[in-house]
């Protein structure tokens, strides 16, 4: 594609050149204009070689600029040994908008020195926002290069998720489309992924080992194959669940009968590197639950269980602890909780997009035409006795996708005024988690090899639509 790769160098006005093997930044104020905004949208919204030529050269100047995606695997592990902690690792599902989301993210973590930040998206999240991989992976590096961001980038495959019902009816074909996606976040620059078979523990069995028998299982055999999508000098960050989220809350005798067979399962695999991180269940759920009105309800979640249940992963395992999902939705007196009962990680997704949709400056037109679109087209959705508030709000992430370009294309205006009111969020969420300062470990840990791409590769396209796991 020479022809559509010099049109995207010229983006540049001479601040970017074709050189052997790659890219040089002649001029590094020119990354930080207009010309990376024309850049990822033509990334995102282009199609052919004029899409692909784009996704390369993001992928390229994130290499030479140090904005590479990276895995916090060797952090997470040196967590594990007592080496740092003190911190709780946000992990940010980007749902929509995800330019400018990603661009106050990157503005918050720029001025606080924080490093360790994980920028996510899960298996169902991929379908409704209509966001594969390579574009995922082209915004967030975009968004970096904008705001002069040149730490590692860890973005991670949030509950690459194993669908019950399918994989009952057919346990091999559905573990074999979890593998795909897989291959293809891994091919793309996800170096970070978190395997979600917790949707196969069988409580009805008496012991613990039996209940996670399947559990574990699959998830040792999809570490394996992790290990295998690997590139050169790379270790993945791999994290797996004990409980699934929203349902019972998980123990630290469940968490010892799923290490002690995924250290068995594992081994019997191969020589392979195992996890980082264990996902519990401690009494939260995806998206909060909203009442009647269109408040939400208060979530009662079990602190103590959580303490525990991180102690026990870090001192028995060396995991760098245990894994909050479903607490963007928290009150926001909770989050200094996390790193005072040193939790590993946390997942927040959900107020994020509540802070776009019920944005006072969102045009009324666009979130009529969005309501009509979910009645029109989400209509299984809406269970008997739901509100038309309840509906709306838990309906409302499927047109994400459909309505991808109305929310990139709304007024300069009004995309600054969302975009400073979610930097005040992340702000507030970073200070809490104590995550500002991280740079320096991430710095010390983490060390991020270059890759270069001669062209952005195809990847394989795999089936999204079906586990509704992102929070």
């Amino acid at each position: 594609m020479p022809d559509a790769t010099q049109r995207v160098i010229d983006l540049y006005g001479g601040g970017v050149a074709l050189v052997p093997g790659g890219v040089q930044v002649r001029d590094q104020s020119k990354l930080r204009s207009p010309a990376t905004d024309r850049l990822v949208w033509q990334a995102v919204f282009e199609s052919g070689d004029d899409r692909d030529a784009a996704r390369w050269l993001l992928w390229e100047l994130g290499q030479v600029t140090g904005a590479r995606p990276a895995s916090i695997n060797d952090l997470y592990l040196a967590r594990g040994r007592g080496e740092c902690g003190g911190f709780t690792v946000p992990a940010i599902n980007v749902r929509m908008m995800a330019y400018d989301t990603a661009r106050a993210i990157f503005r918050v973590a720029r001025a606080g020195k924080a490093g360790a930040v994980i920028l996510e998206i899960a298996r169902s999240e991929i379908a409704y926002t209509e966001q594969r991989p390579a574009e995922y992976v082209s915004v967030i590096i975009g968004a970096a290069l904008r705001e002069g961001y040149t730490l590692p980038i860890f973005i991670q495959g949030d509950h690459c998720q194993v669908n019950h019902k399918k994989y009952q009816a057919a346990p091999s074909g559905e573990i074999g489309e979890v593998k795909k996606l897989i291959a293809e976040e891994v091919g793309a620059g996800f170096y970070n992924i978190d395997v979600d078979t917790s949707t196969l523990v069988d409580l009805s069995h008496a012991s613990l080992e039996d209940q996670q028998r399947l559990n574990y299982e699959h998830a040792a055999e999809i570490t394996a194959f992790i290990r295998e999508q690997e590139p050169e000098g790379v270790t993945v960050s791999v994290g797996a669940e004990i409980g699934e989220v929203g349902m019972k809350n998980s123990t630290v005798e469940e968490l010892h009968a799923f290490m002690r067979g995924y250290n068995q399962s594992i081994a019997a695999l191969g020589d392979h590197a195992g996890i980082s991180k264990i996902s519990v269940q401690t009494g939260t759920s995806h998206g909060g639950v909203v009442l009647p009105d269109g408040t939400m309800a208060d979530v009662k979640l079990d602190l103590q269980a959580l303490a525990a249940l991180s102690q026990a992963a870090r001192d028995e395992y060396g995991l760098a602890g245990a894994v909050q999902h479903g607490a963007s939705t928290l009150p926001s007196n909770a989050f200094g909780s996390f790193p005072r009962i040193e939790t590993a990680e946390i997942h927040l997704a959900t107020n994020f997009q509540n802070i776009v949709f019920d944005h006072p400056r969102l045009p009324a037109e666009l979130k009529e035409r969005i309501r009509t679109w979910l009645d029109e087209n989400a209509g299984g959705e809406r269970k008997s006795g739901d509100t038309n508030e309840q509906f709306y709000y838990k309906a409302r992430k499927k047109a994400i996708g459909p309505f991808k370009r109305d929310f990139w294309s709304l007024p300069e205006d009004v995309r600054n005024a969302i975009a400073t009111d979610l930097e005040k969020n992340f702000a507030f969420l970073f200070e809490q988690l104590n995550v500002n300062g991280t740079q320096e470990q991430v710095n010390r840990f983490i060390q991020a090899p270059m890759q270069h791409h001669a062209a952005l590769k195809p990847v394989l396209v795999a089936a999204a639509d079906d586990p509704d796991a992102g929070e």
